[in-house]
């Protein structure tokens, strides 16, 4: 079982427990200079740290061609802009 599948699990039991596993998993990252993947750095609030659920703490919204995730936590915004796939 994986750090991810293991936060999901947790954070219905304990949400604090899911954040501090968010951040223990983003210091262990930057200690030994290894990059968090694209799916991995969206799984947290880059203002807080806190785990995001959409739903559960965070709103995930479409707007402009862009995705807004708001973390209800903190009641911060992060903007993802959508990018256009090519066509051949």
């Amino acid at each position: 079982m994986n750090l991810q599948n293991y936060q999901i699990k947790k954070y219905n039991e304990s949400p604090e427990l899911s954040n501090k596993y968010t951040k223990l998993a983003r210091k262990i990252a930057m200690k030994f200079k290894i990059r968090l993947t694209r799916s991995q750095k969206r799984k947290f609030c880059k203002h807080c740290y806190s785990y995001l659920r959409p739903s559960k703490n965070s709103r995930v919204r479409i707007h402009n061609n862009q995705v807004i995730i708001y973390c209800e936590d903190c009641k911060k915004y992060t903007r993802i802009p959508l990018l256009k796939t090519k066509n051949k």
